[in-house]
């Protein structure tokens, strides 16, 4: 494409000078690939953006959304509704750990994010608790763009110009640490940081936080997987001051763990789960947020006999053809049974990326389930190095996505055992010649 048909889009999350210089285009994708303007084939290591965990270009998806916008585009959510909207909260709310029985419809993981904020403030204030108005997040966390989301946000390059819109957000430590590097899946050291959450008790009060908010796997910053025990303690301090827990699964969810959530994973059940990217597999956009039955319950006493009980939503909650691409994901996903798939690929997954460990220039691998990162040393400045493995990768014909200096590997769950064996062998080949 010449410059001038590039230069009115303004890219999200890009160089956007650097990319009108040598601009990167997807034009077509099937299954496990991309194809570029060239025509040259891509292998979509990152599930696209770990949206399209059923592989790319779902027939079943397009067939189902093509027919839902022939036969009803739009309906208002707000006082209205329709059949699929109903139908596809009782799928979700079915993968649901028990007690999350509720379904909230959103667009964006950063919007799920936004509304479970609301969702926790509007609980206390229905039980008589309205002075708990700080949140506790992580230090490198990521959960999205939106206000709220930002300021929950631990991650310096997300906070620096916007963290301040939002106060009373505290920020426990993160748990990656260099005594659990290159260990595979959960490590051995870090458990007490999960006590940073009590200090933050003590510091400001039994009764003044309203929830956590906590990946329990840090994918956008790189894949931090949780230490032994800690996902476990920060719940028993949740429980113990009446704090809502609240699981950003936006990325962890819809098997990527090798099951349905993470919170099944790793055996801690939270108050609230927020998801998107895979619910529709990346064909349309929508986020949910599930909440347990008994806050659900509490919003709706806490108000008057006809009047609205929550103060939220969206135009495009619940939108018919985001529904019907949610239904006929999830419909996959239980019929090709992938997240069994997903739980099988990974062990042979996780010997690929470690096996990479042997670089010079490999500082860490880290992994569980179907996602992994591989951190390199730094370059000139932190960050540089990984945009260029990331262009290098694309030219070599691999897609995968790149957070400072972390490769990013998740895909899809049709994957083959050669698409793993053939990841690792471009990003072998792509390092191999780089040093620290």
């Amino acid at each position: 494409m010449s410059a001038s048909l590039l230069e009115s889009h303004w890219l999200p999350f890009t160089d956007n000078r650097a990319f009108k210089r040598e601009p990167r285009l997807f034009v077509r994708a099937s299954g496990m690939h991309y194809w570029n303007e060239r025509g040259d084939r891509i292998l979509d290591g990152s599930s696209g953006l770990f949206t399209s965990a059923a592989g790319h270009c779902r027939p079943e998806i397009a067939k189902a959304v093509g027919e839902q916008l022939q036969t009803l585009d739009f309906t208002p959510s707000f006082m209205r509704g329709h059949p699929l909207a109903f139908k596809l909260a009782d799928e979700v709310a079915s993968l649901m750990p028990a007690g999350l029985g509720h379904v909230f419809f959103c667009n964006s993981g950063s919007e799920s994010v936004d509304t479970a904020m609301k969702i926790a403030m509007a609980y206390h204030l229905a039980r008589g608790e309205g002075q708990r108005s700080h949140f506790v997040s992580r230090e490198r966390a990521y959960h999205g763009v939106n206000i709220g989301g930002t300021a929950l946000s631990g991650m310096v390059r997300n906070r620096e110009a916007f963290g301040t819109l939002l106060p009373g957000v505290l920020h426990m430590r993160h748990t990656l640490l260099p005594e659990n590097r290159l260990k595979r899946g959960q490590g051995d050291v870090g458990v007490e940081l999960a006590d940073d959450l009590l200090r933050f008790v003590q510091l400001v009060g039994e009764k003044r936080i309203a929830a956590v908010f906590v990946e329990p796997i840090a994918g956008s910053t790189g894949v931090i997987v949780p230490p032994k025990g800690y996902l476990e303690r920060i719940r028993e301090i949740c429980t113990r001051y009446g704090i809502l827990l609240v699981f950003d699964e936006v990325i962890c969810g819809f098997g990527r763990t090798g099951q349905a959530f993470a919170a099944q994973s790793f055996g801690v059940t939270p108050d609230m789960i927020t998801m998107a990217k895979a619910l529709t597999n990346g064909a349309q956009p929508m986020g949910a947020i599930a909440v347990r039955d008994d806050i659900y319950q509490t919003i709706l006493d806490g108000a008057a006999d006809g009047v609205t009980e929550f103060f939220h939503g969206y135009t495009y909650s619940a939108h018919p053809a985001a529904c019907a691409a949610g239904l006929a994901t999830l419909d996959i996903y239980r019929k090709e049974r992938l997240f069994e798939r997903a739980r099988s690929l990974a062990p042979a997954f996780q010997d690929a990326m470690f096996a990479l460990q042997d670089l010079p220039i490999v500082k860490d691998v880290r992994g569980y389930g179907l996602l992994a990162g591989i951190e390199v040393h730094p370059g000139k400045a932190p960050g540089v190095r990984g945009t260029e493995l990331q262009g290098r990768l694309f030219d070599r014909g691999l897609h995968v996505k790149t957070t400072g200096d972390v490769a990013i590997i998740a895909p899809a769950f049709i994957a083959e055992p050669v698409h793993i064996e053939e990841i690792a062998a471009h990003l072998r080949d792509a390092l191999t010649d780089e040093r620290p």
